[in-house]
Order: C-alpha cells, then sequence, then structure tokens
C-alpha cells in the first residue's frame, strides 16, 4: 500500500455481523478493530486513534445513539466520522436524531458490500488528509514552541491534562479518574466528581478521603484491585456501592487500567467509573414485580373462591350468572389497575370498583365527596384499597354474611382522608407478625404517596385510616392508639 494504514472501528454486539463487516471491508487495506459492545467501543477510543466509526443503532446497555453522544461530547473525537447502520425502518426524526448526534451517514440493512465499501473508503481517505494537514500544521507550531518557551510549557499542560482525561462524560453516569502511582497523586474530571457526589473545592482526592466515600462492605474491593495491580494484572473491573455525603447510596462498576514502565512497574492507574444506580433500581423493581404477580395471583384465586363460597341462589342458572358478574367486575378492576397510570380515575368509581365482586346486599356503605385522582395516586390507592378488600374477604367482614364494612372519607388541605371500618366478622386479634400484602400497602401509602396507613385491631373489626396527599409532601406520623410504628401485618393470617 502506498498510504498509511488507518483504524476502523466496527461496533455490534452480534459476532456474526462484525464477521460480515470485516469480509466486506478488508479488500480496503485498512486496520479494522473489532468492539462488541459500546463500552468495549469507548475503551478503545481511549487508547487508539480511530478514523471512521461504523457502529449499529440496535445495542443493548448502550445504543448507537447514546454512544455517538459521548464519544461527540470529547473534544478528542468531535470530527470522527461515524456512520450508523440500522435493521430497522429509519425515519427522518431518528435520521435527524443520528445526525445532531454526530452520525455522517446511515446505511439500511440488508448491506450492500460495494456501497459500504465506497462510504469507508472516503472518510479514511478524508482523515488521512486531514492527518496530514494536521501534521503541517504541529510542525508549524513547533516552531513557534522554539521561539516562546511559555508557550511552550502551556502547551504541555495541556497535552498531560488531554492524556490524563478519561473518555467518561461528566453527566452524573460516567467519569474518569488517573492515579499516578509513584507520587500518588490524583486526577478527577467533573463526572467523577459528580458521581460521588462531591465537589473540587471542597474535596481532596486521596486513598483515605476516597475509601470513606466507599459502602463499608466494599471497601475490600479498593484493596483487591490494589493488590492484583501490585501482582502484575494490567486491567481490573468490579462493581461497588458509594456512599454519598447526604447519605444517599449509589451503585457504580468501575474499570481500571495499568501503565507499566520498561521494568514492568506499575507508574500509572487510569480509570472508568460508571454509576449503574438505575439499572441496579430496574432488577430490584423486575424483582419485586414478580414477587407482585405471584401475590395478586394468589389474592386473585382467593377472591374467585370467597366470590363462589359466598354467592346464594335459588337455582343453578341463577347462581351461574350471580358467580360471572361478580368474577367479570373483579376483572374489570384489574383491568382499571393496569391502566391506571396512564389515566386518572374517580375514587368513588375506583372503589365501586374494587367492591363489585363483595356486594352483598347491604354489607357495604360508601360516603363521602366526588374526589378525582391523579394516575399515579389513583393508581398506588388502587393496591391499597384491593389488599384492604382481598384481607376482608379472605379473614375479615367481608368473609361472612353477617359482617358490614363501612367506607366513607373527605378532603382538608389537599389531603385524603379515607376511613375503613370493618364489625360483624370473626373475632380480631392483634397480629405478630408482617404479611407481603401489609408491607406493600404500607409501602405504597407511605413511602410513593407520603401518606400514613394507620390500623386499630378492635375485637368487633378492623379500623384502618389512610391520609393520602392530593398533592406530594412528607408523611408525618401523629401517635395514638392506632398502630404506625410499621407495617403490622394486615390479616387475621394475611397472604
Amino acid at each position: 500500500m502506498d498510504h498509511e494504514k488507518v483504524n476502523i472501528l466496527l461496533v455490534d454486539d452480534q459476532p456474526a455481523k462484525l464477521l460480515a463487516y470485516e469480509v466486506i471491508l478488508k479488500d480496503l487495506g485498512e486496520n479494522l478493530v473489532i468492539a462488541s459492545s459500546g463500552r468495549e467501543a469507548l475503551e478503545v477510543l481511549l487508547k487508539t486513534e480511530i478514523a471512521v466509526i461504523l457502529v449499529d443503532v440496535c445495542m443493548p446497555e448502550l445504543d448507537g445513539f447514546e454512544l455517538a453522544a459521548m464519544i461527540r461530547e470529547h473534544p478528542r473525537f468531535q470530527k470522527t466520522a461515524m456512520i450508523f447502520i440500522s435493521a430497522i425502518q429509519v425515519s427522518d426524526i431518528d435520521r435527524l436524531r443520528g445526525y445532531e448526534m454526530g452520525a455522517v451517514d446511515y446505511v439500511p440493512v440488508p448491506v450492500v458490500p460495494e456501497v459500504l465499501r465506497a462510504k469507508i473508503k472516503v472518510f479514511a481517505e478524508l482523515y488521512r488528509k486531514t492527518r496530514e494537514l494536521e501534521r503541517l500544521n504541529h510542525e508549524l507550531e513547533d516552531r513557534v514552541r522554539a521561539r516562546t518557551a511559555e508557550l511552550e510549557s502551556s502547551t504541555a499542560k495541556l497535552r498531560e491534562s488531554e492524556q490524563r482525561r478519561s473518555m467518561a462524560i461528566a453527566a452524573g453516569k460516567m467519569g474518569s479518574w488517573d492515579w499516578d502511582w509513584i507520587s500518588g497523586d490524583w486526577m478527577w474530571d467533573e463526572g467523577q466528581y459528580r458521581i460521588f457526589g462531591v465537589g473540587p473545592e471542597s474535596f481532596e482526592v486521596n486513598p483515605a478521603n476516597v475509601q470513606a466515600l466507599l459502602h463499608p462492605d466494599d471497601v475490600d474491593q479498593l484493596r483487591k484491585a490494589i493488590a492484583e495491580f501490585n501482582k502484575g494484572t494490567r486491567a481490573y473491573e468490579t462493581e461497588f456501592r458509594i456512599v454519598r455525603p447526604d447519605g444517599e447510596v449509589r451503585w457504580c462498576v468501575g474499570t481500571a487500567a495499568a501503565t507499566v514502565d520498561e521494568s514492568g512497574r506499575v507508574v500509572r492507574v487510569s480509570g472508568v467509573t460508571v454509576d449503574i444506580t438505575e439499572r441496579k433500581r430496574a432488577e430490584e423493581r423486575q424483582n419485586l414485580l414478580a414477587r407482585e404477580v405471584d401475590h395478586r395471583a394468589k389474592n386473585a384465586l382467593a377472591l374467585a373462591q370467597s366470590i363462589v363460597r359466598l354467592t346464594r341462589a335459588d337455582g343453578v342458572k341463577a347462581y351461574v350468572n350471580a358467580v360471572e358478574g361478580r368474577i367479570n367486575a373483579l376483572a374489570r378492576v384489574h383491568t382499571i389497575l393496569s391502566l391506571s397510570s396512564w389515566q386518572g380515575a374517580e375514587l368513588s368509581k375506583l372503589i365501586d370498583e374494587e367492591l363489585a365482586p363483595y356486594s352483598l346486599g347491604d354489607q357495604i356503605r360508601l360516603a363521602g365527596p366526588e374526589v378525582q385522582l391523579r394516575p399515579a395516586t389513583a393508581q398506588t390507592l388502587a393496591l391499597a384499597l384491593h389488599e384492604l378488600f382481598t384481607n376482608s374477604a379472605k379473614y375479615g367482614a367481608l368473609s361472612t354474611r353477617s359482617g358490614r364494612l363501612a367506607i366513607h372519607w373527605q378532603v382538608a388541605d389537599e389531603l385524603l382522608t379515607l376511613c375503613w371500618e370493618e364489625s360483624g366478622g370473626p373475632l380480631v386479634m392483634t397480629p405478630k407478625s408482617r404479611g407481603f400484602g401489609t408491607r406493600s400497602l404500607l409501602a405504597s401509602i407511605e413511602s410513593q404517596l407520603g401518606g400514613q396507613a394507620q390500623f386499630d385491631w378492635r375485637a368487633e373489626g378492623l379500623l384502618c385510616r389512610l391520609e393520602v396527599p392530593l398533592t406530594r409532601k412528607t408523611a408525618t406520623t401523629a401517635p395514638g392508639k392506632f398502630d404506625t410504628a410499621g407495617p403490622a401485618e394486615l390479616q387475621r393470617a394475611s397472604g
């Protein structure tokens, strides 16, 4: 070849596609660099000069648009050519988004080899010519620096700062750091300070202060990393937690790489920290959702059993019609719960739908004004009411035909107060344990809505009071005869 080869970075999470791109582009005679994820691509960019980036739009964890935004944030890569490959129909809005993120072109799937080679070749040649011009500029700058010692010193400092700077984005999700292994000096970028919840004006970066911000259970991770580098390890990755000065706990994943001298001794360690708190919280929500689905399924079966047991009719046909009607009412309640995150609901309608499967003559009395609930409030309150009705049907007033239930509510100063009063059912005893249903109810009312859920376990029947702010505010707990110290078991034996 009569020209210097340039590096072309191929980014895709599917090995088969990467292999296909290598076959298509090998005739160009350039260096093809492979990355199977967005994070791996960022690591390559930190260590390698790249002329053209060919990136798949649809990738897990970090898609093509997000990767492009991170690359463009770094001044070193603001002019690096990026070509998106999309296997889906790309709209004009998607194209505009891609161009805003820094894409220079799109290639649809299936890829036409000749077209892809032609596009890559153009940008590779442009990169070569740009680098040639930059070399000429550097020569001119060297002549200027030779005449101006002060300017030479300033430029050297800028270069050192650039070498220390990581590819991480100082946007609260990623940060970079550098540790001089010999002198002990540390350097954090803005993103690293932001992740740890501190500022450069008040926080001195040193091992003791950094360790103080680590979660006590994860301090050994730091010691282990140092030991690994001392034993010759060149790269290390781990997940850990930090505790910010305000007490907030954040999950992070850290990747570090060591620089060694001619004798193999570590002289510098550089790394990237990624805030993965949202991912961790999503995993927790997924686990909670799995438990909730299991709990709801059991409750639905219990409700169906109660409907069948309590339904009375003179004939088989009337009995079947009555059971079907109540099962359908239960289904409508579940429909409201699934849709309540998208629209509001009137409190009376919400209660009507919830109590429909239990309407047995004059067993239930309602009283209260019309109250329009916001979507989030409607959803959460519906879940709480569902727990109360379910447990009452299992163990309380609604488990017998002689039982009675009174529900009344009022609104004052943007605070909804709903009282649930049972009587005439089985003898009530104060519970000794806590069930998932009650923990879910208390978490919904107190944590999600900032309200209160209070219980009085009277022998003649449960008395429950829910206080729900119609606009979010911090809940306070008032002392009294009601049990508010914790999520007491909402059951005579709760599901």
